[in-house]
């Protein structure tokens, strides 16, 4: 970079410091004493910052760069005691939701008929698990997203509408097409990993009229589906691959038959062990009887994954699945570090299969192998694992596919897709231009050369075979982490999305801006704020702690520098002081305090954290856990600060001014133990009422916890009331109301928290994380983790 350009750089940051009002009229700068302009300690970080710049302005796209999914957030936040998440739980929550919507059309119509509007984004994507092309209606192909449920394409991938019940789980993780149209869905998600994993599934469902309504079919205890396959030659024999619940050994795991179109379901396959189950299923199309499935040993704790186990292996029946024989995969692994594998047979020579082997106990990648006699052995092929495209997360992807009329031409995905067209000896891109993270891949039989490709970044189509990629033009089913408004102006919104962002839109949802958002940067898109009192000025995290600072949406300055040698969660809380928005607050293991707009942060409390012991293998995701989740200062006193952790401590300081503020921790028999406390909101006009937040089972079977004091922590109540049992990811008082963000929608209280009423009727249950009120517009905008940024007019 030449010295013209850090100098332009150098200037540029300052400029916009001094326009956005980060600066002090009589002393300059706010930077305690740093020299904006000459300050050598910047150049490192300039230079990186130029670099990105310039690369924006040459039309790379700032969110593009791939990066590991995350550390199971979500999950962990909803993590019971003894180390496992309960999908039944999640079922009587759902229900739960449902008769809460009708008692609230019957004693409060007008919060039931608040009427929900999405705010977007539909020119953004989000993950997709799966993919079924329609085998009767031309250029129709549905997509089960991870978190927003099954959509549905009439224009060949372009345009999508929702295809799924409301009401109903929103993780997808499987989907297939019969010859005779008949649809299957398996819910629950098998790509564990992520922050997006919320829940497992509720078992298969199936679908008669082309999507348009869905019934129930079986197996409610199933966790998650890998794979769904309808046998090509006898639409009523269904095959379904249940990976299981991740948590929880056990359940309704391995592979299921139907033989009547879904309406009984038998196992066929079991799994060597109590957590083995079925990751991916594979039909010869020329010679039905011969099957390929994959098992799956994993499972999940809350300190670390265990992705590999002797029940991880290959099994192929040459009879329809009446008997199994295992088969060797030369892979020279022990048996106790084999993963998720994934199977494919070429449609036009059935004799040639292939089979990957994702991932060893480290999540790299292993290899490919090739048969050449329908699946009985394999060899392996010449590209080594280190080739593939699989970083340290192999598992997060798990598949691969044959071109249907080119045996020698397979495609293997990871963070990008590649092409191999030599029968898997070597590989180079084949993905060019298309998102990170690829999960679902479809040929359209009645159009040659059509296939399509889901991925985190949504769906894309090819019309020659995978050479170019196009995106589709309106998706629906993004997956939003955060939310802010601008206070002067509430068009302006910025959300952080699920590896595709931090996104700003500036026009409103009355001026067409569902489809007009913009990038601001960030990997996956976490924490993000517009600064309250100088909007141009806005914020953006990736994850663990990677935060800046952007102006108009471009970056500024440095990475935002936090204490060294502190921990930093996926997601890092920040916030802004009530009444000065140079003062900034920050929450890794400590609490760090900015007094300049957030350019750089100093440690004002020790660590709040237990600090327990960090066992997960893989790389880049110990020393994770054990971090604030929760902050908030008072706006009636400006002493008063409290902070919340991952494993259920509860903090406070009276003395927030001080350069070292004491900290006493708030301890109460009736507060839960070792819950993850997910928000702490102080009442506004009153500085001893404050509520705090727990998620997860930990506490007991009552999942919701909304736990109220009045005295200033002395003592505590619960004001969970008849809310679903279900996690509360964020919770507001406006005027004397409560209204609470749940994994299963938004709830809102009149009394204090004793009875809570459903908002609105049309919001799918998905979960929502956080949400913003607007008092002069009385309006909420809230972040789905799975259909977008949506607002309502409260009523």
């Amino acid at each position: 970079m030449t010295n013209l350009l850090k100098r332009l750089m150098v200037a540029g940051i300052a400029a916009a410091l001094v326009t956005t009002g980060l600066t002090n009229p009589a002393t300059g700068p706010v930077y305690r004493g740093l020299a904006l302009v000459s300050s050598p300690a910047l150049t490192a970080d300039l230079e990186r910052f130029a670099q990105k710049v310039a690369g924006i302005a040459a039309g790379e796209d700032p969110s593009s760069e791939p990066s590991a999914p995350g550390p199971d957030w979500l999950v962990n936040q909803r993590t019971g005691a003894d180390g496992t998440v309960s999908f039944r739980e999640y079922q009587r929550a759902l229900r739960q939701a449902e008769d809460s919507e009708q008692r609230t059309l019957a004693e409060a119509p007008e919060i039931a008929e608040a009427e929900w509007d999405l705010m977007g984004p539909t020119n953004i994507g989000g993950r997709i698990s799966d993919l079924a092309i329609d085998p009767i209606l031309t250029d129709t192909v549905y997509a089960a997203t991870a978190s927003g449920g099954v959509w549905k394409s009439t224009d060949a991938g372009m345009n999508w509408t929702y295809s799924w019940p409301d009401d109903e789980t929103q993780s997808m993780g499987a989907l297939a097409a019969g010859s005779d149209g008949v649809l299957y869905a398996g819910t629950g998600e098998s790509n564990p990993g992520g922050g997006s994993i919320t829940y497992g599934g509720t078992g298969l469902y199936r679908s008669t009229d082309h999507g348009e309504t869905w019934t129930f079919s079986g197996l409610p205890h199933s966790g998650a589906f890998g794979r769904i396959v309808v046998d090509p030659s006898d639409p009523s024999r269904v095959f379904a691959a249940a990976a299981g619940n991740l948590y929880r050994p056990g359940g309704q795991r391995g592979l299921y038959l139907s033989e009547d179109g879904g309406d009984e379901w038998e196992r066929v396959l079991a799994g060597e062990t109590e957590t083995s189950g079925a990751a991916d299923i594979a039909i010869d199309p020329q010679n039905p009887d011969n099957i390929l499935v994959t098992m799956w040993d994993h499972h999940r704790v809350p300190s670390h994954r265990i992705y590999t186990g002797v029940g991880s292996g290959l099994w192929r029946s040459n009879d329809g699945g009446e008997t199994w024989t295992e088969v060797d995969l030369p892979h020279g692994l022990e048996e106790q570090n084999v993963g998720r594998i994934g199977v494919a047979f070429s449609a036009s020579n059935p004799d040639r299969a292939y089979a990957i082997v994702a991932n060893k106990q480290d999540g790299t990648g292993v290899g490919v192998f090739r048969s050449d006699d329908g699946g009985a052995t394999f060899v392996q092929t010449a590209a080594g694992g280190g080739s593939l495209s699989q970083s340290s997360f192999g598992w997060w992807f798990g598949r691969l596919w044959v071109d249907p009329d080119d045996p020698q031409r397979l495609f293997v995905p990871g963070v990008s897709l590649l092409r191999s067209v030599n029968g898997g000896d070597s590989f180079s891109n084949g993905g060019s231009g298309v998102h990170a993270d690829q999960h679902a891949m479809e040929w359209d039989p009645k159009v040659p050369g059509r296939v399509y490709l889901g991925n985190d970044g949504g769906m894309y189509r090819s019309d020659d075979d995978g050479q170019s990629w196009t995106g589709a033009e309106n998706q629906g089913w993004t997956q939003h982490y955060s939310v802010d408004v601008g206070e002067l102006t509430p068009a302006h919104v910025v959300s952080g999305l699920q590896d595709n962002g931090c996104i700003k839109n500036w026009s409103g949802i009355e001026d067409g801006g569902i489809g007009g958002w913009d990038s601001y940067g960030c990997g996956d898109g976490l924490e993000t704020l517009i600064n309250p009192q100088h909007e141009r000025t806005i914020y953006g995290c990736s994850q663990y702690g990677g935060c800046s600072i952007s102006v108009d949406g471009m970056p500024v300055g440095a990475p935002m520098q936090f204490p060294s040698g502190t921990r930093k969660g996926w997601w890092t809380p920040i916030i802004f002081d009530p009444i000065n928005s140079l003062t900034m607050y920050w929450g890794g293991n400590v609490v760090g305090r900015s007094t300049n707009g957030g350019l750089s942060f100093t440690a004002i409390s020790p660590d709040l954290t237990k600090n327990e012991a960090q066992l997960d293998q893989h790389s880049g995701y110990n020393k994770l856990r054990h971090v604030v989740t929760a902050i908030a200062a008072s706006e009636s006193s400006i002493e008063t600060f409290w902070a919340g952790t991952d494993d259920g401590l509860l903090w406070k300081t009276s003395n927030l001014s001080a350069e070292a503020p004491s900290w006493s921790q708030i301890e109460s028999p009736d507060l839960p133990d070792g819950a993850w406390i997910t928000r702490v909101t102080v009442d506004p006009s009153d500085n001893n009422t404050v509520y705090v937040t727990y998620s997860g089972y930990r506490g007991g079977d009552d999942a919701a916890r909304v736990m109220q004091t009045t005295d200033g922590g002395t003592t505590w109540t619960d004001a969970s009331g008849d809310l679903p049992e279900a996690p509360v990811n964020d919770l507001l008082t406006v005027g004397d109301r409560l209204i609470a963000a749940s994994d299963v929608g938004v709830f809102l209280s009149e009394d204090g928290g004793k009875k809570w009423f459903k908002l609105g009727a049309a919001l799918p249950a998905v979960p929502v994380i956080e949400m913003r009120y607007h008092e002069g517009t009385n309006t909420l905008t809230i972040a789905t983790f799975g259909h977008g940024i949506q607002r309502v007019a409260l009523p």
